[in-house]
């Protein structure tokens, strides 16, 4: 130990100012505390050492500033803070220091408050906003040449905790914030005057919290680094994510969740040029920081931002050098998916930096390295938001001419594309569309409302009911990447998806504009945010009956609402022809009907719900006079069937795939308004089953589940909806009359070398692309699509044969299935042909078995209608089309 003191002491003048004021007071702590074994005598008080265990030596602090040990009680690291904790704490520094505004952004699902503070020096407070508009001048090409960089701040966006169980972060935040507040001296005036640092305390309250209470409720005085210790092993479903299970760190692109919304709207309320994304990571790693695989950097991305991501790196491997601490910074991660909070920010002209530190679980930990203790994974976080604040200052005219050229080299970049612009939209599914219009417009993009009728191809784009995106703006890289269909990559390794083309995702069609057809005269209205498009009510208020038709997104939730209400509806098995109030319509497969006649509910309720339906839902819904149809079936006919409610069991808990499960509740929460059971295994050995009708198995291991119970619920007209990897237990049960297709073969018939093996095994998986199916539109489970070409999302390599009943297969891989993304020519091979949907008659039951998770990040809106018709539609679905 005393040769690595001296090692220490004889690079001292090599360091920078902060760092060797850091490295002095480390010294003696290294020693006494991170490589000292614990002893079953040990306190947790005693596990670390006080303030002065994380603050760099040699700086005074200001005593009107309250330390987090003041406010709390406790120092950082002897218990994990919980949300509200640190809400206190940062409200009670910002009231103590002139240096920082503090303000709530937003809320999480859970009601918990989204913090920003403000830090930065008294006199740019009090031109904060002068500073700002100044600032998004930057991004502006139309007059940021004008901009002097010389004297301006650079702003940094600080985050700590997107995952909830990995705390260093948000712990680290409440030392980051009291040593920016209460240090004194000249350096860290020059650093406040030169700077403006908004730090984002927890990015997931939620889990955060969720996970405090967990490892604080089960910490013993006496600490225990046992890693199968209770306190290290949190529950199903841990803190990693949020309120419905999601993780938010792959939400920036969806925005699919409150948290991300409000944090994305503060982003461009500044556009920083850095932007540090804080995580924790297995607990026998070292500490990981960016810039990541050079290889796996999506080719949008400037080589100019990897350069300054390399030239910051530096500054925290000098920090951690300083402290003989392990790192590595070009393994492991990558900067490829931009829905990534690291990842972000490169395709908005700034810098983003992923941390990794590994994690303790706990408060201490047995790892490959010795007892690691949650002190020391703070103080690594800590450490690391110094080291970047001072890698932004010294090289903040680089960012601030960077981010200035971002948007300047856009505009080129779109004067040179052959694309001009994109058109997209659906007139039978408005919803679906402005959606997506509304997360291009939450990021930023112009979107226009189409202005006029325009032909591309053979596809038609009608004024009114499709979008328009130009090309020529700002952001021109970020409207790239959100519609490319990119099938080649100089790297086909990926740590998350390979493609997110967002016209599939939310199944809508889409063509790109050459400079032929794209023209100004095409572009009406800027798109609003929360301005949904209306539906309309078709029709008097005496009618004999209603008919809406099931292509809008949001037509399950008026269905809901109509049978939740008592209301008895139908939908068509087949099309039909009906004069309706506005003329002649042809109905399709799908159609939902509801009669006044035979009803035990009042006509004017049914009618306001019917109105609500219109109004809410985007939907178009015809009030019709006579039951006699002009061609076809009439609305009295058999070939329309009885709908039931759905009563809906979600298959939760221990043994269940959090992020599907969380998925498919936040799909019937938050989309459709419809409430279900969360059923854990155990819970539904005493259950009666015969309180639902709908049951839903996503991936999962389902060894305690009563197959026999399942299989006579089902035979008694229970619909079974199993995916993923619950198709293994339902083919095995003989649930599902299902072939699933083992891919795993052996990788080669030669020998190959070690070190290629990673690679070699890596590119047979499938992270995440896009593929091309085909579904029979007059299936009920193809009911509401209008092409038969449909776009499906998939991150695994299950595949299943097509049903020996010819009708059993709905759905189906077409012989040319990639549509955007990697994925090795052996899983094509084997995909090609492959079912994606079977269906199995059981009795008077159906077990639907989907390969594919519908509800895909809750991003995916173009399957999740599959998943929909399914829960309302499965027992229509005639035995003789089942296997």
């Amino acid at each position: 130990m005393m040769n690595s003191v001296q090692t220490i002491l004889s690079n001292l003048h090599r360091l920078s100012n902060l760092s060797r004021l850091w490295t002095l007071t480390r010294l003696l702590a290294i020693v006494t505390l991170i490589h000292a074994p614990l002893s079953s005598a040990q306190n947790p008080a005693d596990a670390q050492a006080s303030m002065d265990y994380y603050l760099p030596d040699g700086v005074s602090y200001n005593p009107a500033i309250p330390t987090p040990e003041q406010v709390l009680g406790t120092v950082p690291g002897e218990w994990h803070v919980r949300h509200d904790q640190l809400v206190n704490y940062m409200h009670a520094v910002a009231e103590a220091s002139d240096r920082i505004s503090i303000e709530r952004f937003g809320r999480s699902y859970e009601n918990r408050a989204l913090l920003m503070l403000t830090i930065t020096s008294p006199e740019n407070h009090g031109r904060i906003e002068q500073i700002r508009q100044q600032h998004l001048a930057l991004s502006d090409p139309s007059g940021s040449e004008d901009v002097a960089v010389a004297d301006m701040p650079v702003v940094l966006y600080q985050g700590y905790s997107v995952h909830g169980n990995e705390p260093s972060g948000a712990n680290a935040a409440l030392l980051y914030v009291y040593h920016l507040a209460a240090a004194q001296g000249p350096e860290i005036e020059d650093a406040l005057a030169n700077a403006v640092i908004l730090v984002d305390p927890s990015f997931n309250p939620d889990g955060l919290d969720r996970f405090a209470q967990w490892a604080n409720s089960r910490r013993a005085m006496t600490l225990s680094s046992d890693p199968n210790n209770m306190e290290q092993n949190e529950p199903w479903p841990g803190g990693r994510t949020n309120h419905y299970w999601f993780d938010l760190n792959r939400d920036w692109l969806p925005l699919r969740h409150p948290e991300s919304r409000a944090r994305l709207e503060n982003f461009y309320r500044w556009r920083p040029n850095v932007l540090t994304d804080h995580h924790e990571m297995g607990s026998d790693n070292t500490f990981f920081f960016q810039p990541g695989i050079p290889s796996r950097t999506h080719p949008m991305t400037p080589q100019r931002n990897q350069d300054l991501t390399e030239s910051i790196a530096q500054f925290h491997a000098q920090a951690l050098d300083a402290d003989q601490r392990l790192y590595y910074a070009r393994e492991s991660f990558d900067d490829f998916y931009y829905g990534k909070g690291s990842t972000y920010p490169d395709i908005n002209g700034a810098v983003g930096i992923l941390f990794e530190q590994a994690s303790s679980r706990g408060h201490a930990r047995d790892t490959a390295h010795g007892v690691l203790r949650f002190p020391f994974t703070i103080q690594n976080q800590f450490l690391s938001s110094l080291s970047t604040l001072e890698g932004a200052l010294s090289l903040r005219t680089e960012l601030l001419d960077y981010q200035r050229e971002f948007y300047r080299e856009a505009l080129d970049m779109a004067d040179a594309a052959d694309t001009k612009g994109y058109v997209f939209g659906d007139a039978d599914d408005s919803g679906s569309a402005y959606r997506m219009a509304e997360v291009l417009r939450q990021h930023q993009i112009a979107v226009h409302v189409l202005a006029e009728d325009l032909n591309v191809g053979e596809q038609t784009f009608y004024s009114g009911q499709a979008y328009v995106v130009p090309g020529s703006q700002g952001q021109h890289r970020l409207i790239e990447s959100i519609f490319e269909r990119r099938t080649e990559f100089p790297d086909t390794l990926f740590y998350d998806v390979s493609t997110w083309t967002f016209p599939y995702a939310f199944n809508t069609p889409f063509a790109e504009l050459g400079s032929r057809v794209f023209n100004s005269d095409l572009l009406g209205d800027l798109v609003e945010i929360n301005d949904f498009p209306a539906g309309e009510f078709v029709g008097g208020n005496n009618a004999y009956a209603y008919l809406f038709e099931w292509d809008e997104f949001y037509a399950p939730r008026a269905l809901y609402r109509l049978l939740d209400a008592g209301i008895r509806v139908k939908v068509a098995t087949e099309p039909f022809t009906a004069a309706t109030p506005a003329g002649e319509r042809q109905f399709d497969y799908g159609t939902i009907m509801v009669a006044v006649g035979p009803q035990d509910v009042q006509a004017d309720e049914i009618r306001t719900l019917m109105r609500q339906a219109s109004e809410e839902e985007a939907m178009t819904v015809y009030a019709m006079e006579t039951g006699l149809s002009v061609g076809g079936i009439d609305l009295g006919s058999p070939g329309f069937s009885n709908l039931r409610r759905p009563s809906i069991a979600l298959l939760a808990g221990e043994g269940t795939r959090s992020s599907e499960v969380g998925e498919a509740w936040h799909t019937f929460d938050q989309k459709f308004a419809m409430p279900i059971t969360l059923l854990t295994q155990e819970q539904m050995k005493q259950a009666d089953l015969n309180h639902y009708n709908v049951l839903i198995m996503a991936s999962g291991s389902y060894s305690s589940v009563q197959a026999d119970r399942v299989k006579q619920w089902v035979e008694a007209g229970g619909t079974l909806i199993v995916y993923k990897s619950a198709l293994s237990w339902a083919a095995r049960n003989e649930l599902a009359n299902i072939t699933l297709i083992d891919n795993s073969g052996q990788e080669s018939d030669t020998t190959l070398s070690y070190a290629d093996m990673e690679r070699n095994r890596g590119e047979q998986l499938i992270g995440g692309s896009i593929f091309n199916t085909t579904l029979d539109l007059t299936h009920p489970l193809g009911y509401g699509y209008n092409t038969s070409l449909l776009r499906v999302f998939r991150d695994s390599t299950l595949f299943m044969e097509r049903a020996e009943n010819p009708y059993a297969t709905p759905l189906q891989y077409t012989d040319m299935p990639l549509a955007s993304g990697y994925v090795s020519q052996e899983n094509i091979d084997t995909m090609a042909g492959t079912a994606a949907i079977v269906v199995t008659a059981l009795g008077s039951g159906r077990v639907i078995a989907m390969t594919d998770n519908p509800n895909f990040r809750a991003f995916w809106f173009g399957t999740t209608r599959l998943f929909m018709n399914a829960v309302f539609f499965g027992h229509t679905i005639s035995s003789g089309a089942s296997n």
